[in-house]
């Protein structure tokens, strides 16, 4: 009888050891959760490597939140951007086949009198892009595999884009997903965008001149990592590191603002958005971003990826720049 007792308190004890905690006290403007979130859809893109589910958590405080984020992928009325480079559609080989094969029908018409401005994309992994507040173009796929588009609008200048930016996950609500035999792996982003005018002549790249702001970070193992001082909300110090069961976790969120990506939005007390090298976001061998560098890696107009201070924990931020 003993023995038996003891066969069946060793894998209880075990499990306990394996899991994770968040430590510490957090005294922020965030809402707080722990834990896994519920699945409310199962899978937004059947054809993709990973499952890129969406699913909703209660905060201590007893606000609700969609993770990783609230977004436009099943709205009809929210533009597809065009593909530069698609595994599931157009596999341009290079910027002009992609631009001479771009659908006229499809340039978004913001201001009548305006200029042709032509984008390039490529978002590690989900991009929603606004120029003075229209909806331009979503990203065709929400989590993998890679791909990268190309998006044509017409408008007048000033204009100021907009871009939610979302590092998707397969541990709702922690932020993580399967890396070999970690279970809770925090994933990277990275965005990098340049635009042109119908001359060619780039009128606007991406580079820590942008805004950049965060408003969903996990998983947090320790609150004592992570700082906020004014607008600033800081998790480059936290601990980033794999484990096989980090379901104890915690996560920190922030409401996006409804009118982000009007024209008229106050970004001012924003940081600015901070600038990473291709070999951190790791983008050798994606022929999504090797098949353009002629756009992402001129070198008279080098676009810099960019996103927080943080792009493996900070997994829904907005960008932001007004080009003059």
């Amino acid at each position: 009888m003993t023995n038996k007792l003891i066969i069946l308190i060793i894998p209880a004890l075990l499990f306990s050891a394996c899991k994770k905690s968040v430590t510490g006290e957090y005294t922020g403007t965030a809402s707080v959760t722990k834990g896994l979130a519920t699945t409310i859809s199962a899978n937004l893109y059947s054809k993709g490597i990973r499952v890129a589910a969406v699913g909703t958590i209660t905060a201590s405080d007893n606000s609700v939140w969609t993770v990783p984020a609230e977004v436009n992928f099943d709205n009809p009325n929210f533009p597809t951007a065009s593909d530069l480079y698609n595994p599931d559609g157009n596999k341009f080989d290079n910027s002009a086949a992609a631009n001479d094969a771009f659908d006229a029908a499809n340039i978004i018409k913001i201001d009548t009198a305006g200029e042709i401005i032509t984008g390039f994309i490529f978002a590690d992994n989900y991009f929603e892009l606004y120029v003075n507040g229209i909806a331009v173009g979503k990203d065709a796929i929400p989590f993998t595999d890679f791909n990268s588009h190309i998006v044509k609008f017409k408008v007048s200048r000033p204009f100021t884009i907009a871009m939610k930016l979302v590092d998707w996950e397969e541990r709702l609500g922690l932020g993580c997903e399967k890396n070999k035999t970690k279970k809770y792996h925090p994933g990277d982003g990275g965005m990098v965008a340049i635009f042109k005018n119908a001359a060619g002549k780039v009128v606007c790249k991406t580079n820590s001149e942008w805004k950049a702001q965060t408003f969903y970070t996990a998983p947090v193992k320790n609150f004592g990592c992570f700082s906020e001082r004014g607008n600033e909300r800081t998790s480059s110090g936290c601990n980033t590191s794999d484990v096989r069961n980090g379901s104890g976790y915690a996560a920190l969120h922030w409401k996006v603002p409804a009118d982000f990506m009007n024209k008229s939005f106050d970004d001012s007390a924003w940081p600015n958005a901070t600038e990473y090298d291709n070999s951190t976001i790791g983008v050798d061998g994606k022929k999504a971003y090797t098949n353009f560098t002629d756009i992402f890696d001129d070198g008279a107009n080098d676009a810099q990826f960019i996103w927080s201070t943080n792009i493996v924990l900070d997994n829904e931020v907005i960008v932001r720049k007004t080009v003059q």
